[in-house]
């Protein structure tokens, strides 16, 4: 009796943002014809079995006209995609002898296969890859379109291929391919952004914005039509520091995830997402069948702003409690559940009440119910979530035409600086605003004056154990700013005053 061929690939799977290594185990055993793919496969990678027969075949192969059974291990993790067809073929390959086993003992392989038997790009590159190094694989193979992103991991050797006629010489060590080098993206953090002078006639809003990008605060600004904020919101990404490289990996990384086309090399910008008012709470925080990420997690690094704050479905903005607090998602099905990172800074927009003027030259025309009835849509428990506060009118006519404010290159600068201070302070890349409470209270050095002044707010405002805390993350990045290493009285007040003077 003859001993079934076997061999074993290599590959990857995505659950959330991360990859997870999968073995790709081909059987080649005497009897009719047939190819079975086997280990939760969806319909993507049922399908593969069809790709992976033309492939071969239309490459000048020869197909096993066995009996072919195909275990994607391990068998309770479902697979989900076309990126397992690469695998699924070297491994056919190599145990029907026609490439070397050495091959699959030394790569991983992620892509997806043409008819023609070439190599399309696939999801999630640069997650794989770092699964790779993490596994010990020697290199990963993928294809060209994917190569820059792959190459972004150091330690991994990265093959690009454009068919699978390219596995012989790779096999052999007769390639001659070139993996593109990592690169930085030449564009700096604030080029080709809005700039924040574009802001005129709105000092106390340039205040807020400065102080909420130093100490990467959420930020809620409620005004008229034609206030600017909107405008506000587009500018503030100017006034960001740019991402560290580690940081820009993982935003990479989730972009690559989710499928959002990026520029090759390390990106210094920091994502900006503006989700329409109808979005659901599954498209918002992240949702589905596998679980796919939502907007939180695409604007990880960066900003979402939330126009029409009350106009959203009142589901989806509660749902933005856990990421708001904690900076991550959890998405739990019956199949167990996947963690997604938030780390965003929240910019919401309001008006003051449903016809948007509140007052204003007296041409609201909302009734104090109705007024009452759109405030209500905003619950405690979220705007108390929220760092700041901000009201705004229209502009004045004379400040519009002559105020000159600084660009965003200037106060990006004081942001970089208060930044550094909150590095050195924790030790960690973390800002005021996401820093453990723990360790704001015992690191932020308030001086007494400031403590009884926040106490006495506390007192006249109602102000919670929460409301609190944040009104002290506040008072640290305006002393950050100015470079103080104690938060004083003044400090404080100017943090009570960017909380709004209302009961939370």
């Amino acid at each position: 009796m003859l001993r079934p061929v076997l061999a074993v690939a290599r590959t990857f799977a995505l659950a959330g943002v991360d990859a997870v290594p999968i073995d790709a185990e081909v059987d080649i055993h005497r009897g009719l014809p047939s190819f079975a793919v086997v280990g939760l496969p969806d319909a993507a990678v049922r399908e593969s079995r069809e790709r992976v027969r033309a492939a071969i075949v239309n490459s000048g192969r020869d197909f096993p006209l066995q009996r072919i059974t195909v275990s994607l291990a391990p068998a309770e993790m479902r697979k989900a995609g076309p990126g397992f067809d690469l695998a699924i073929a070297a491994a056919i390959l190599a145990a029907s002898d026609q490439l070397p086993s050495k091959l699959l003992s030394r790569w991983a392989f992620a892509g997806e296969l043409g008819l023609d038997g070439g190599v399309r790009p696939v999801r999630g590159t640069l997650a794989m890859a770092e699964a790779a190094r993490d596994a010990g694989a020697r290199g990963l193979v993928v294809a060209e379109a994917n190569a820059a992103e792959a190459a972004l991991v150091g330690g991994l050797e990265v093959a690009p291929i454009a068919s699978i006629s390219e596995l012989t010489p790779l096999g052999s060590g007769e390639w001659e391919g070139h993996p593109l080098p990592p690169a930085l993206n030449g564009a700096g953090a604030g080029e080709g952004l809005p700039d924040i002078s574009d802001l005129r006639g709105q000092p106390v809003l340039r205040q807020a914005l400065e102080v909420a990008a130093a100490g990467s605060h959420s930020i809620l600004i409620i005004g008229p039509p034609g206030a600017g904020k909107s405008m506000a919101a587009r500018r503030l990404p100017s006034l960001l520091p740019p991402l560290a490289h580690d940081e820009a990996l993982e935003v990479r990384r989730v972009g690559g995830v989710a499928g959002i086309a990026q520029p090759s090399g390390v990106i210094a910008k920091r994502p900006y997402r503006a989700p329409h008012h109808t979005i659901s709470a599954a498209g918002l925080v992240g949702g589905g069948t596998p679980p796919r990420p939502g907007e939180v997690t695409l604007a990880h690094g960066g900003v979402l702003f939330l126009d029409e704050l009350p106009e959203f479905n009142r589901a989806a903005i509660e749902a933005l409690r856990q990421p708001l607090e904690s900076s991550t998602v959890t998405i739990a099905r019956a199949g167990g559940a996947l963690t997604f990172p938030a780390g965003f800074q929240l910019v919401a927009a309001a008006n003051p009440c449903p016809c948007g003027y509140g007052g204003a030259d007296g041409r609201c025309t909302c009734t104090p119910e109705q007024i009452g009835r759109y405030a209500a849509r905003l619950s405690g428990a979220l705007a108390d979530r929220i760092d700041i506060s901000v009201a705004v009118g229209q502009p004045d006519a004379g400040a519009m035409a002559f105020d000159e404010p600084e660009c965003s290159a200037d106060v990006r600068e004081r942001v970089v600086a208060a930044r550094e201070l909150q590095r050195q302070r924790y030790g960690t890349g973390v800002a005021n605003g996401g820093v453990a409470d723990e360790l704001l209270r015992e690191l932020a050095g308030p001086e007494r004056a400031a403590l009884e002044a926040l106490d006495e707010a506390q007192r006249a405002w109602g102000l919670s154990g929460r409301g609190w805390t944040r009104a002290l993350r506040l008072a640290r990045t305006c002393a950050d700013l100015e470079g103080e290493a104690t938060v004083t009285e003044d400090h404080v007040a100017v943090a009570l005053s960017l909380r709004g003077r209302v009961k939370r």
